[in-house]
């Protein structure tokens, strides 16, 4: 696996990999890689295409109430698991390069980018669509893949690639979960032993509700009631909301294209987690 820490050993190392692979894919991440991220890698593998994995903890994603030096790093162990999974480059660029002084230029996402994690978290989807962009534009891969598992985050820089009609295809892959149903994510190592086995009660909630709407049953008691049963059990619920898949519109019922998106806190983490509902 190549590394590349510099713009021009980036463009020199993506340079060689398309004279030897029809397309590149680009999985970015923040590091603190899981069986999620890797999964990823694998599925942009699996296409055929070499496989670049950006490793950079994004500073414009956090608020300034966010804890940034807190988020996970084990660049060791990333590189090492990149590398297992086939990831034909790692690409980790440093604040300077991904911002240098001087320049005047991010990017705002309205619509998908509405509500929900745009409420709770200022700003945090201008720094996605923000890095995301210029991660397109240094790697310039045929496609890029996302987990489903940050549901919204998908669906803005889906949009945003598709208004800005940048030359890439976004590819969402299925959130890869623990055996017991917990979505995987960075911040899990954050939990303690009995907040990891209570954290599971979110995706029952989701699939309680989704059974639910599946019976005919009404979707604002559903969602009442399972913010109710969370909160009983020690989470603090930002929200439980039935939405519209691609534009994360409210929605009264289910329907074709449906989802079912939640954020709660549990301890000092934040938990996000998604399914279908229509």
């Amino acid at each position: 696996m190549l590394i590349a820490r510099t713009l021009s050993d980036l463009r020199a190392a993506c340079t060689g990999l398309r004279r030897h692979a029809d397309a590149l894919a680009l999985v970015p991440t923040m590091g603190a890689l899981h069986e999620g991220h890797r999964t990823l890698v694998r599925a942009g593998v699996a296409s055929g295409a070499a496989t670049v994995a950006s490793i950079f903890v994004n500073p414009l994603q956090f608020a300034a109430t966010e804890d940034l030096s807190r988020y996970p790093r084990d660049e060791q162990s990333d590189l090492a698991a990149l590398e297992a999974a086939g990831c034909a480059l790692a690409w980790l660029p440093d604040v300077a390069t991904m911002y240098p002084a001087g320049e005047a230029t991010t990017i705002t996402v309205a619509g998908p980018a509405e509500r929900w994690e745009g409420d709770a978290r200022p700003g945090h989807f201008r720094g996605v669509a923000t890095v995301c962009a210029k991660l397109f534009g240094q790697v310039r891969p045929d496609r890029a893949y996302f987990g489903e598992k940050d549901w919204q985050q998908l669906q803005v820089v889906k949009r945003m690639v598709a208004d800005l009609l940048l030359p890439l295809e976004i590819v969402g892959v299925e959130t890869v979960r623990e055996s017991d149903g917990l979505a995987m994510s960075s911040r899990n190592r954050f939990l303690s032993a009995a907040e990891k086995t209570n954290a599971t009660a979110l995706i029952t909630a989701l699939r309680d509700v989704a059974a639910g709407l599946a019976r005919g049953e009404a979707a604002s008691p559903l969602l009442a009631q399972a913010r109710a049963r969370l909160s009983g059990q020690g989470f603090t619920v930002d929200y439980l909301a039935l939405v519209d898949g691609p534009t994360l519109a409210p929605l009264a019922n289910a329907a074709p294209g449906a989802r079912l998106i939640a954020a709660a806190k549990l301890g000092s983490v934040r938990l996000l987690d998604n399914i279908a509902a229509g």
